[in-house]
């Protein structure tokens, strides 16, 4: 689905949301499977604000039911809870930054029988599978709409939700330097940094700190990368015998792509990361001129112009020459 929701519509919708989660006397969160920054932070900050308000709140996500490294800085990661602890029948969900029921993994089945489905997302791709659906293209992170959900519900922010949409707010903006950098961006930045935020080390262990072990596997990775000029494409990837012999772990080379993406001379930059069970996770970065949601989209996937992934169980070769059918 392709057609955005109004502002009118986006502001119903985060109005009926508040509604059902004051209403509700358990409100049971979700974000999608291997989540990044914006889902975890999304989801911390909405726990701890209802937490912290006295409301009984669950949060979870699903197997591998493991955190990247680099996400450990976020306040609250204690407070999750394994799928399988989830409540199978939730009189009210909500999920954080998913753009269809299949990314809740483990959780599908609990969303479907939901009394009350809230979806809060960003992603123009989002299929809007909810009973109330929250869908902004224009937020730069599913953090900026939580932050607004929480204004509606009339409690305060904590400064652990904070930290947490912080996270959310830098991790989307790519340390607020995409184009979703706007002045309201700015602006929510300078809310949450008045909470005393531990922005130093926040941003260090998210973005600019490895083992030893990683950055040796990133050199034989980059070693192998590919260029192809015409298309200005650049692809790699990274086998679970690439993760196996450097004793890296799947989680810790979710941000190999940032890496991949400096390519001077590619337009669209890829990364392939061959998941246990042996399918391709792949993620897709774009300067702006190539809409890599659409060519994710033709894969079963989604995400935005700039940013978009799928997973394929194909052979990477194959994965690879679709990509490439598809680029201009």
């Amino acid at each position: 689905m392709t057609d955005r929701m109004s502002a009118e519509e986006v502001e119903d919708g985060l109005v009926a949301a508040a509604d059902a989660i004051l209403a509700a006397d358990e409100i049971a969160l979700a974000c999608h499977v291997n989540p990044d920054g914006d889902a975890l932070g999304s989801m911390l900050a909405l726990h701890h604000v209802l937490r912290a308000a006295g409301m009984r709140s669950i949060a979870s996500f699903s197997e591998p039911f493991t955190v990247a490294p680099h996400y450990r800085e976020l306040a609250g990661l204690e407070l999750l809870v394994p799928p399988d602890q989830f409540p199978r029948e939730p009189r009210v969900m909500v999920t954080f930054d998913c753009g269809s029921l299949a990314r809740l993994g483990d959780l599908e089945p609990v969303a479907k029988a939901a009394g009350e489905l809230v979806v809060i997302d960003h992603h123009v791709s989002n299929q809007r599978y909810g009973t109330i659906n929250v869908i902004d293209p224009a937020a730069a992170a599913s953090g900026v709409l939580v932050r607004r959900l929480i204004d509606l519900m009339r409690l305060p922010l904590t400064r652990d939700a904070a930290v947490c949409l912080y996270a959310a707010l830098v991790c989307d903006t790519g340390r607020f330097q995409y184009e979703s950098t706007t002045p309201e961006v700015f602006e929510l930045a300078k809310e949450l940094a008045s909470f005393d935020l531990p922005i130093a080390t926040l941003c260090r262990t998210l973005f600019e700190e490895h083992r030893f072990a990683y950055l040796q596997l990133m050199a034989d990775v980059l070693a192998h990368a590919v260029l192809i000029p015409e298309k200005r494409f650049v692809w790699a990837k990274v086998s679970v015998a690439d993760l196996e012999r450097h004793d890296v772990t799947f989680e810790e080379v979710e941000g190999l792509i940032d890496i991949v993406r400096r390519t001077r001379e590619a337009e669209v930059a890829c990364v392939l990361k061959e998941a246990p069970d042996g399918t391709w996770r792949v993620s897709l970065r774009s300067l702006g001129d190539v809409d890599v949601r659409l060519i994710a989209e033709q894969q079963g996937g989604g995400g935005h112009r700039f940013a978009a992934g799928f997973t394929s169980d194909e052979p990477d070769g194959v994965v690879v020459g679709k990509i490439l059918a598809a680029l201009p």
